[in-house]
């Protein structure tokens, strides 16, 4: 896990995240003012339908760096969408773009 700052107090940084069952979630995140830039989620869990993670990078941009809004903000996307993930939970995710954003 690692985190550069770039241009003034905008910040990257980069977490993997393996969750209980052995899935491994990788969180690419750009911080600025405490919300979320820029993100990238990619890892060996399973979304259905697959397309369904260019969605979830979107709606998270903007919000708040806060663990419980994000894993809200993917839970609802996944209930509108009716949606399945095998293998990481939205809070695992959460988690896991937490661990991004505070450089752990």
């Amino acid at each position: 896990m690692q985190s550069w700052t770039i241009g003034g107090s905008a910040t990257l940084g980069r977490a993997t995240y393996k969750v209980k069952d052995g899935k491994l979630i990788k969180v690419w995140v750009v911080e600025h003012h405490g919300r979320i830039e820029k993100i990238k989620i990619t890892g060996d869990f399973f979304l259905h339908p697959e397309t369904l993670i260019d969605e979830m990078e979107a709606a998270l941009v903007n919000k708040p760096l806060n663990e419980g809004v994000i894993a809200g903000t993917i839970e609802r996307l996944m209930k509108e969408r009716d949606a399945t993930l095998i293998g990481a939970s939205p809070e695992d995710i959460a988690k896991c773009i937490m661990m991004a954003a505070e450089g752990k």
